[in-house]
């Protein structure tokens, strides 16, 4: 089997959507926000489905209320696997149909007949942008998407015979085109829902990513790993899902947590913002980052711990770090478009702490922007 045979999939490449590209978003100070995922949900059965969707809009309005400038859309993943990274991003998928498998979600096909998981993750993104839609109103700051990216989607999802999608080059081209169209629709739903925005922004996560161009994810067996994918065809495919978004009217930026991401190609594929935590930046990456800002690109500096630290730490520490990274790179607060967030997702944290880090990348932001 090679590829998934989409019907039509050749034409998505070249029917972009009439919006245009996004002029550059959060410019002129530095800004708070935080990569998405929070803690929250997992109720279980018994009243459970109510009272994670109060969880879901608690989160909701926790978010809108502390990010003012860059207002991630909450994912609650202790819901269950339709809420987590990968089944909400198949979940906004429509033009492939999954299922949930004991090892993982699988691909079942393109007749329009996803399995019962994929239509409650379906179901479940439905109902949490109906929350925000209700409780966004007004909103005039920047909205961020997170969807999961292709190379992560690849090497997490499996073909209908049990191997991920990363083993089949045409399977991986027709998920990322599939991806591409659902980035198109999640933006048009989210602009028609949220139109008095400032801006969209689609964040695509992909912590798996290094391990894709290294030739480190394990086959079904485990007892081998997948053959490296070349930066050419890497670069090809992010760049074509960014395009999408870029159509959508929405500026592209990509996220990970792992250590080893090439940001040079992620750049290169047309990312105009990188979402970084600092611990794991390399060398070169700092550099990397200097040029970024410097070229009007955002670079979100993950710098609040992700997971409940002890002891917290304070505002005052926190923009030093910040000041001091700066610092290095000969550059100030205001240059470019600097974010300060989490260095990963809190949904492994306590929501005391959640609610806390989201303060502090918003605060640290303003003390920076009077320093400067």
């Amino acid at each position: 089997m090679s590829g998934l045979l989409l019907p039509g999939a050749d034409g998505w490449e070249d029917a972009p959507d009439a919006a245009g590209e996004s002029p550059d978003l959060l410019s002129g100070a530095p800004f708070g926000t935080a990569v998405g995922s929070l803690p929250g949900g997992g109720a279980g059965g018994g009243g459970g489905a109510a009272e994670d969707a109060e969880a879901y809009r608690e989160a909701v309005k926790a978010v809108l209320g502390t990010l003012t400038d860059a207002a991630p859309l909450p994912e609650l993943p202790g819901r269950g696997a339709g809420a987590g990274m990968i089944g909400r991003t198949l979940g906004a998928i429509r033009a492939l149909d999954a299922d949930l498998q004991p090892a993982g979600w699988r691909l079942t096909g393109t007749d329009g007949a996803p399995g019962l998981d994929q239509r409650r993750a379906r179901s479940l993104l439905g109902q949490d942008l109906d929350s925000v839609e209700e409780l966004g109103q007004g909103f005039a700051g920047v909205v961020k998407l997170q969807l999961t990216g292709p190379w992560t989607l690849a090497a997490t999802v499996e073909l209908p015979r049990g191997e991920k999608v990363l083993s089949d080059h045409g399977a991986r081209r027709d998920l990322g085109l599939a991806l591409a169209e659902a980035v198109r629709e999640h933006v048009a739903d989210v602009r028609r829902r949220l139109p008095d925005a400032a801006g969209y922004v689609v964040q695509l996560d992909e912590p798996s990513l290094p391990a894709v161009m290294e030739g480190q994810v394990p086959t079904a067996s485990g007892y081998q790993r997948h053959r490296r994918v070349d930066r050419p065809e890497v670069s090809d495919l992010l760049e074509q899902v960014m395009a999408a978004a870029t159509a959508a009217g929405a500026e592209p930026w990509v996220h990970s947590c792992a250590p080893g991401v090439d940001w040079a190609l992620v750049r290169g594929a047309g990312a105009r913002g990188l979402v970084v935590d600092a611990a794991l930046l390399a060398t070169a990456d700092h550099d990397l980052m200097a040029a970024a800002l410097e070229d009007g690109d955002a670079v979100v500096l993950g710098i609040v711990p992700s997971t409940d630290p002890d002891p917290w730490p304070s505002d005052a520490r926190l923009v030093q770090r910040v000041e001091r990274w700066l610092d290095m790179l000969g550059l100030d607060p205001t240059s470019g478009r600097l974010g300060v967030a989490p260095g990963c997702g809190l949904a492994g944290s306590s929501g005391r702490w959640a609610r806390r880090a989201m303060q502090l990348s918003a605060s640290v932001a303003s003390d920076l922007a009077n320093l400067g």
